[in-house]
Parts: C-alpha cells; structure tokens; sequence
C-alpha cells in the first residue's frame, strides 16, 4: 500500500470519527426546555434569537399566521398528528386532545427543533410554535418547516 493511500485512508477514519463526535456532542448538548407546553392558553414566548417561529408572536422576525379549521377539534388534531407521523424527522413527544409537541431533528448533524402545537377551540385555531434548542440563526429552517405544515394540512382538509 502506497504511503499516499495510507495517509488517505487515516484522514478519512478521523474525518469519519470527528463528525460522528461531533454529532454526538450536539445531541448531548441539546436538553429539553422546560418552558414548553401550554399556559393560560399561551406557547412560550420565542427568545430575541431569529430560530424561531410563533402565531402568537407579535413582532414580524418571529410571528406566523395560525392555521385556522372548520369542523372537529379532533379532526384538525388528527390531520396534523398525520403529517408529523408520516415524516421521519419527527418524533412525538406529548400528544394530548389539545396540544403536540414533536422534536424535529435534522438529518445530518441531528440538530433538534422543538415543535409545538395548541388547538385553540374557542375560535378554531391552531396554534403553533417551532423552535431551535441550540444555536442563533437557522436559516429559515423553523419558518419553511411549519409552512410546509400548514399546505399540508391544508391540502388534507
């Protein structure tokens, strides 16, 4: 074996072995927030980093129209449940009548958004917040995901 192939071929190992540390470094260091979920009818808020997207956001970097449904709660809930199952990148977190959250990973480095969803009954409301957990930026990663949702489930309604 040449000596050019031999460094080639230890390159290429330590190429491989960085990436998979480093992958592995980035799921460890992405905990759950404990802000998630539903309070007095309220996502949490997103923080001032533009990796985020919320309806109930009010400045433009970070507010996202709801998606508004006719019919069932129940049938809204079970259409959105749909589309998350079907795609891979998600995995179901809490799934109650009025409220899912999914983790959304990315497929190469396994970077995770948290995605969240409340029915909001009263007036027919989805509403819904995607976030990163680490990071500043994520090049409209969060917006384009939860837009892709709603044709979805627009298409399906």
């Amino acid at each position: 074996m040449s000596k050019l192939l031999r460094i080639f071929i230890l390159l290429t190992i330590g190429g491989l072995v960085t990436f998979f540390v480093l992958r592995w470094l980035v799921q460890r260091a992405s905990p759950m927030p404990d802000n998630l979920g539903v309070e007095n009818g309220r996502l949490a808020p997103c923080p001032s980093s533009p990796n985020c997207v919320s309806t109930q956001a009010t400045d433009e970097e970070h507010g996202i129209a709801p998606i508004a449904y006719a019919g069932e709660t129940s049938a809204a809930h079970a259409t959105i449940l749909a589309i998350l199952q079907a795609d891979p990148q998600f995995t179901i977190i809490t799934n109650t009548p009025t409220y899912i959250h999914a983790e959304a990973r990315s497929s190469l480095w396994k970077f995770i958004d948290d995605v969240e969803f409340f029915f909001d009954e009263a007036d027919s409301l989805i509403h819904f917040r995607s976030a990163a957990r680490l990071g500043y930026g994520d090049a409209g990663v969060n917006r384009q995901r939860m837009e892709e949702i709603r044709r979805a489930f627009q298409a399906e309604s």
